[in-house]
């Protein structure tokens, strides 16, 4: 059994004895190689040493600004120890764990819970996930195919404790995470993590396994193989065509906020956060981005997006109630009707890349299919191509839904207890916008592709 990842620097894993390093190196090079190989260990203990090390890593880039705003008078909470709470408590609902936040009002009960803090800062949660990649790579480089598993066990064990432990000890009389969400939610970005980690350092799924899946495909019946190429290629296609979608809303977005640079600067003044006050309230608003790319992409689909309870902005639409200071917000749109519907075709640009992709990977065995039984070309065509969009469209669809969703949540704060897009809505105006661009680029594309049989 060969080790998941062999080259020449490294063909045997870390769980076997290191080779001896000849005296003539300095001690400080040794050192520098035991930190990038590793230390010799079992393999459940070496998940656990990687683990460990992601947590520690993630929280201290968490609780170094907090702790800054602290020590500049920032905070109007006296107690350290309060801080390093609030500490864990953003590591938790950075994992996607909910928080309840509890009613402090002068006449309230201080246990009553006023209301529960679900919206998932998507830039901030790119660093656990980043830290469990890491972990999964130097797991995976130190086992083989057959016992990766310790590794991981061991790293994914670890990391469910530590989120009780957080969970158990960062509770306090502003809000308090459930200890069984605090165990298990924090495991869905470290499963992710290690895995993608693992597969990173293996090379590939069959490696990382120990299955030849090409092996195995080459036994399905032609048939089943081309209808499975089918069905894997659109949904590659309505993925990319809502990944395409989302970059042009992240330009869009960017393109905005330059635009109302001067309301964002005025922003600023008027909170006068001081120096590490900006860095901090910078920081929320960069791990906020993803959310709002999102949020305009629900724009330009028509579907719309609710910044607070019964608000609602679209293309179509926009209703806006009074908002807080943040200078993110000046960007919003001012709800002038003008040509705002024109933004509603760049979705379908979108869906044009994914009609593009799904031509040049050549798999349309459907309209081969259609083109036995059908005499008419163009008839075969047509309903091949209306079926491919009608596919890509619910594809991508609901792959929306899943973007829609971790983009939104509550705030717990008066109003703000509905944040992110109309999630339905705009899976349903995606599907048929990224649907009908991919009939077009399908269509489209032959005109400005070659041939390579036929220029030959």
């Amino acid at each position: 059994m060969s080790p998941l990842r062999v080259d020449s620097q490294r063909a045997t894993p870390m769980v076997a004895p290191l080779k001896m390093m000849s005296r003539e190196k300095k001690p400080m090079k040794a050192v520098m190689l035991r930190l990038r190989n590793g230390w010799p260990m079992p393999l459940a203990l070496q998940g656990v040493f990687e683990i460990v090390q992601s947590i520690v890593f993630c929280m201290a880039l968490l609780t170094v600004p907090l702790v800054a705003v602290y020590f500049s008078g920032g905070f109007l909470e006296n107690s350290f120890e309060t801080i390093l709470q609030f500490g864990g408590l953003l590591w938790l609902l950075i994992h996607g764990v909910p928080l309840e936040v509890l009613n402090l009002g002068p006449e309230a009960d201080p246990s009553a819970v006023s209301g529960i803090l679900t919206l998932l800062p998507l830039g901030l949660s790119l660093l656990p996930f980043i830290f469990c990649w890491r972990a999964g790579r130097r797991i995976a480089r130190a086992s083989y195919t057959d016992q990766l598993w310790q590794g991981l066990a061991g790293a994914f064990i670890t990391y469910g404790a530590i989120g009780t432990g957080v969970a158990f000890l960062a509770s306090n009389s502003y809000a308090k995470a459930n200890l069984i969400s605090a165990t298990f939610i924090p495991l869905i970005i470290a499963f992710v993590g290690l895995i993608f980690g693992a597969r990173r350092e293996a090379g590939s799924w069959g490696r990382l396994i120990g299955v030849d899946v090409a092996a195995h495909i080459s036994r399905i019946s032609p048939h089943r193989r081309w209808a499975g190429t089918y069905v894997w290629h659109v949904i590659v296609a309505g993925f990319i065509g809502y990944m395409a979608a989302v970059a042009i809303s992240g330009i869009l977005m960017s393109i905005t906020v330059g635009l109302h640079w001067a309301d964002v600067a005025n922003i600023y003044q008027e909170l006068r956060p001081g120096p590490i006050g900006s860095f901090a309230l910078t920081l929320l608003q960069l791990g906020l981005i993803p959310n709002a790319v999102f949020w305009v992409l629900s724009w330009i689909s028509g579907g719309g997006f609710s910044i607070g309870a019964g608000s609602t902005l679209s293309t179509l639409e926009t209703t806006v109630g009074p908002l807080p200071s943040m200078p993110l917000f000046a960007a919003l749109p001012s709800g002038e009707a003008g040509n705002q519907w024109l933004f509603l075709l760049l979705p379908v640009l979108a869906g044009i890349v994914a009609g593009w992709y799904f031509l040049r990977v050549g798999e349309n065995h459907l309209e081969d299919w259609f083109a036995r039984r059908i005499p008419f070309n163009i008839l075969s065509l047509g309903v091949s191509t209306l079926c491919l969009a009608v596919f890509t469209g619910i594809a991508a669809g609901l792959v929306s839904l899943a973007g829609s969703w971790l983009s939104s949540g509550s705030l717990a704060i008066g109003r703000l207890t509905e944040l992110g897009p109309h999630m339905w809505v705009t899976a349903g105006a995606l599907a048929l916008q990224i649907g009908l661009g991919t009939a077009i680029g399908y269509l489209v594309a032959p005109l400005f592709e070659t041939d390579p049989v036929l220029e030959g």
